[in-house]
């Protein structure tokens, strides 16, 4: 009967951080058109969310729909399978879907009828982690592709390569993503003294779809009876704690260090420094 009710609490919790994470994409590449202007934030974000996203799907898509993952998987979780649900899936589609939308913001603002910002270029920050995910998942595959176990379904000995490693390597661009994406807009709110441009909205909401996915992987893994649950799909637990301190220090300095910065004018993107002193990198 409890685990009865835990299950339909799991289920709801899934899909409130769903909507709440989806929406949370909204508010910004809005926020953008009302002003006609990226000014005030970075193409950062949203470009490397599109790379994280791409992951993300294909990494879910995998250990949801592929028996060959699901039964390595098993294989090296004692039997039990993987914690992704299909929520999980429609969340990384709609993301990826919306990340290239507000990316286009940037990158065509002529399109948009937007003016132009200096935050329109990608910063080489940015891009070295945007290229060296993609070229470790590169690496990740030739290794599995030259592994004799590469499609075994039984326990494998230790060193052994399987999908199952490549589809990890995929999703940890995911958490790696996660782990920086964030980080130029913080630079830039701090230079800036300023959060005019980067909507709070959509990070109140992310706040709220972090604390109920790690709720949701908590119950799973209880249910289970396992914390496997956890332990074998980081990335998903991880994703929630990392983005909930980035969320923190973004309602910090918008409520508490630069609560009363008004919006400026164009010219005054100045502020923002020129397009090699933004770089972080």
């Amino acid at each position: 009967m409890g685990f009865g009710f835990l299950e339909i609490v799991s289920a709801i919790f899934g899909w409130i951080y769903f909507l709440a994470w989806s929406l949370s994409f909204y508010p910004q590449s809005i926020l953008n058109f009302r002003r006609r202007s990226t000014s005030g934030t970075t193409v950062d974000f949203p470009l490397i969310n599109c790379l994280g996203f791409s992951a993300y799907f294909l990494s879910n898509v995998a250990f949801f729909y592929s028996p060959l993952i699901r039964g390595q998987y098993a294989a090296r979780h004692k039997g039990l399978t993987p914690t992704v649900q299909f929520n999980d899936i429609t969340f990384a589609a709609h993301g990826l879907l919306l990340s290239l939308v507000t990316t286009s913001q940037y990158f065509f603002p002529a399109a948009w009828g937007f003016r132009p910002s200096i935050g329109n270029r990608p910063s080489r920050f940015v891009l070295g982690i945007f290229f060296g995910c993609i070229l470790g998942v590169v690496v990740v595959l030739f290794v599995v592709l030259g592994s004799p176990d590469r499609d075994s379904t039984q326990p494998a000995h230790r060193g052994a390569w399987v999908w199952l490693d490549a589809i990890y390597a995929v999703s940890y661009v995911k958490l790696v993503v996660t782990l920086v994406k964030y980080t130029p807009q913080v630079v830039v709110n701090y230079r800036n003294k300023s959060t005019v441009g980067w909507s709070i909205l959509q990070i109140l909401l992310d706040f709220v779809g972090g604390i109920l996915s790690i709720s949701q992987q908590g119950i799973d893994s209880y249910l289970q009876g396992d914390w496997s649950g956890i332990t074998g799909n980081p990335v998903k637990f991880a994703l929630g704690n990392v983005s909930m301190i980035y969320d923190v220090i973004f309602m910090t300095q918008h409520y508490v260090l630069y609560p009363d910065a008004e919006e400026k004018q164009e010219d005054d993107d100045s502020l923002l420094g020129s397009d090699e002193e933004r770089r972080i990198g």
